[in-house]
This record gives C-alpha cells, sequence and structure tokens, in this order.
C-alpha cells in the first residue's frame, strides 16, 4: 500500500504566511477543552478560509479535516464539517446550484506554477508588495487555489456518502448540504433518500439536496419526497414540496401546492443547518418557480 508523501507546511501559505502553524490548529480541533476547540476553527478561517478565499494551503487541510469527522470521537464533529465545508466551497449561494466546477473553474485553466510561484513571491516575500505586477494573474490562480480545494473534496466522497448516515442529525444536515455541490458522487441521490423521514433537520437538507441535483429524479426519490409531504416536522414536510415543485413544476401535487402556500402565508420561520437561505426564502423561490 503506498500513502501519499507528508505535507511539507512550512512551504505553503496561507491569507498571513507560511502555513506551519495550520498542523497544530488542526490538532487542536480534537482537544478536550471547548475554548481550545472553537480558537482553533477562528484560526483556520482566518487561515486557510479568508473572507470565502482560498489559499495554497487550503487543499492540503481538507483531508485532515474528512478524518476528523470520520472519527466518531471527534468533538464538535459538526463544526468541523462546517469548516470543512467552508475550505471546499468559499461563500456560496445556492443560487449556483445546480454547480458546474467546468464552468466556476475556468480561469484556472490559464495559469501556471510559475504565476502561482510569483503571486506567492509577491504576496509574502516583497516588503512593499505591488499586487498591481500580479493583477493579470492573481485573480486566476485564487481559482486555482479554489478549484484545488474543491477536488480535495471530491477525492473523499466515500466519507460524505458515509456521513448521511450519521447518527448525528447535525452531521447528516451539513453532509447532505456539502454534497449537492458534488452531484456526479455515484448513488447521491439514492443517499439523500435515505436518510430517515423522522429525522428532522438531517431529512430537511436532504430533500433541500435533493431539490438543487440536476436533472431529473427517480420514482423512488420523487415517492420519498411524497411521502415526507405528511411528516409532522414541519421542515420536513416544507423542503419535500420545495423539491417537488423544482422537480415537478408542472405535475406539482396538490399536497405540496397546500404544504408551501400554508408556509408562505403562515411566515415559515427557521433555518436547515448547512444551508444560508432562510426556509420562507426557498418557499419564496419554489412558489416563483410555479409562476405563484
Amino acid at each position: 500500500m503506498s500513502f501519499p508523501p507528508p505535507v511539507d507546511w512550512a512551504r505553503l501559505h496561507h491569507a498571513y504566511g507560511p502555513a506551519d502553524d495550520v498542523p497544530g490548529q488542526l490538532a487542536a480541533l480534537a482537544d478536550a477543552d471547548p475554548e481550545v476547540r472553537a480558537a482553533a476553527v477562528s484560526a483556520l478561517t482566518g487561515n486557510v478560509y479568508h473572507q470565502g478565499t482560498r489559499w495554497q494551503a487550503s487543499a492540503h487541510a481538507v483531508a485532515p479535516l474528512v478524518a476528523l469527522v470520520d472519527r466518531p470521537g471527534t468533538p464538535d464533529r459538526a463544526a468541523v464539517l462546517y469548516l470543512l465545508h467552508a475550505v471546499a466551497l468559499g461563500d456560496p449561494s445556492d443560487d449556483d446550484l445546480p454547480f458546474d466546477p467546468g464552468h466556476a473553474f475556468a480561469e484556472a485553466d490559464r495559469v501556471g506554477p510559475a504565476d502561482e510561484r510569483e503571486v506567492i513571491r509577491v504576496l509574502y516575500e516583497e516588503d512593499d508588495p505591488d499586487v498591481d505586477s500580479i493583477a493579470d494573474v492573481g485573480d486566476a490562480v485564487v481559482v486555482l487555489w479554489a478549484a484545488d480545494a474543491y477536488r480535495a473534496v471530491e477525492r473523499h466522497t466515500a466519507s460524505v456518502l458515509a456521513w448521511l448516515r450519521d447518527p448525528d442529525p447535525v452531521v447528516v444536515s451539513r453532509a447532505a448540504a456539502l454534497a449537492v455541490w458534488y452531484p456526479r458522487i455515484p448513488g447521491l441521490a439514492e443517499a439523500l433518500t435515505t436518510v430517515p423521514l423522522d429525522s428532522g433537520a438531517a431529512r430537511a437538507s436532504a430533500n433541500l439536496a435533493l431539490a438543487h441535483l440536476p436533472g431529473p429524479l427517480g420514482t423512488g426519490e420523487l415517492a420519498s419526497l411524497t411521502a415526507c409531504l405528511t411528516s409532522p416536522h414541519e421542515t420536513t414536510r416544507v423542503t419535500a414540496a420545495v423539491a417537488l415543485a423544482r422537480h415537478r413544476a408542472t405535475a406539482l401535487p396538490d399536497e405540496a401546492l397546500t404544504v408551501l402556500v400554508q408556509a408562505y402565508d403562515g411566515e415559515v420561520t427557521g433555518d436547515v443547518p448547512g444551508w444560508d437561505r432562510a426556509l420562507r426564502g426557498h418557499v419564496a423561490r419554489a412558489l416563483h418557480r410555479l409562476g405563484l
């Protein structure tokens, strides 16, 4: 069995310089002290995901983050998954779903290692960085780093699918919200459908992910969404109706339309972990899609 070479963090850079402090911050995510863990999340958020920008070191943080979520004994696994989502995707909006990585990262194709080295030299080695000198390639290099981080998660799709079966509903909810950005994961739609109907926020997130998957859903997925319309959990009913409105706009079951109208008229509140848009916003978009 071959193993990947160890990461030489000192040769990588994050938002503030050499990334030799990242291993300690990653290790601190598993600390028994919640204050230590919170400080690590804050530090990593600033270093490898800085205001939505990914950096040279960001992609290399993915594998350790995945390993932490994989480990049942890791404290606050949902918080680690939140950080992984940020590193993988930056600040995405569900308006960008379904996601096309080829289109999103097209600019990265025009830069190479020499361009990356020049950007790093100017940003980190010059006393008075002349950012105008790298304006032509700087933005494209940032896209390259974003693409590297996104694709790093693609190498761990087995873990992403496994998290959809996790006993922690918040982990499941955040996993579904991450998985939808990787629609080419084999078996994703089926895995989202198997999230239990009585799992509250977990099933609601799975429903939203099903709503935003490209292409038509199978009969099994549509039947599962229809079954959710009678759930005792409001978020499950509403998100199922949202998904059906996106995939069956011309043949929407009456029950789904009733759920959407009642949710909108009743000013449904709340949100679903992993999704930035409030539940009422999802309802409004679904009704707009139906021409209402």
